[in-house]
């Protein structure tokens, strides 16, 4: 017993392995991407949470008519905007999975809005709802001596295009998406459920759907956290008026930077975590499994 104790005891550990010439310079070259994550990550978010430490910053938010509008308006976005965006995907999956050739061209057509990029589109459309010189009214009440709409000065009606344009943005890469999701399903399925004479709306609900609902759930799921995050659809299209009444929480504070509130500014995007973070980790679970 002793013996065995001592022999334990007097055991040395082993020796540490060298760090190769490979080794030793691979970690040199990680070294700039460390330092670039630092300091564009690391440094802002702390910067912004130190910033927004003081709870009196959270009662003057909390005191501010237009925050509780604005959250609102983000929780009015998300129900909107996601399940319309994500059914309308769903049923155009079914359209551009199919194999014929004008189906290919339109889809080239389709992915354009969501290829090209966010600033001028969304301006151009600006432009176009202009309610003096822009191309909607004037084609739609050129010939009838009335006068068009301001599309953007009524709150819910120019939040209801901030939603329209979200998913007229957002709409063909969920599509195409989806599209992989179906296009991963066996043909051999729906060849089997023709032969028992399987009606379009049995195919989808006993082969397309179980095949591709945790695909639909975890986009939606990913989705929900891109839109709390969507500044150019809201802020590019209507600037968060009027008078401040289609702010989103991604385009709040601005509002507050412009009025040199950057402590309102930072605690307005601190209040979008408890939102933000269980969809995080809900999605990171989903992934994991």
């Amino acid at each position: 017993m002793s013996t065995t104790t001592l022999s334990a005891a007097t055991t040395s550990p082993p020796p540490a392995t060298p760090v190769t010439r490979w080794e030793f310079w691979g970690r040199l070259m990680v070294l700039p991407y460390l330092l670039v994550f630092v300091v564009f990550v690391l440094y802002p978010v702390g910067y912004g949470l130190w910033l927004a430490r003081h709870p009196s910053s959270y009662e003057r938010l909390f005191e501010d008519p237009i925050f509780f509008r604005t959250a609102l308006n983000t929780l009015v976005f998300l129900v909107v905007a996601i399940n319309v965006k994500m059914a309308l995907a769903l049923g155009l999956s079914s359209f551009f999975v199919q194999s014929r050739w004008w189906i290919k061209i339109l889809a080239g057509l389709f992915i354009l809005p969501w290829a090209v990029p966010s600033i001028p589109t969304i301006l151009s459309v600006r432009f176009m709802l202009n309610p003096e010189w822009g191309v909607i009214n004037s084609a739609i009440f050129k010939f009838t001596g009335l006068d068009g709409p301001n599309w953007l000065n009524d709150p819910t009606l120019a939040l209801g295009l901030s939603m329209l344009m979200h998913i007229w943005k957002s709409l063909p890469f969920w599509t195409l998406i989806l599209v992989a999701g179906r296009l991963a399903i066996p043909a051999e399925q729906y060849e089997a459920a023709s032969v028992d004479g399987a009606s379009r709306w049995q195919k989808f609900r006993f082969i397309s759907w179980p095949a591709m609902r945790s695909l639909y759930l975890t986009s939606t799921i990913l989705s929900m956290i891109w839109t709390l995050g969507d500044f150019n659809s809201v802020y590019l299209l209507t600037g968060g008026g009027p008078a401040d009444l289609t702010h989103v929480l991604a385009t709040l504070g601005i509002r507050y930077l412009r009025l040199d509130q950057v402590d309102l500014a930072m605690a307005s995007i601190v209040v979008a975590l408890p939102f933000v973070l269980p969809l995080v980790f809900f999605m990171m679970k989903r992934l994991n499994k």
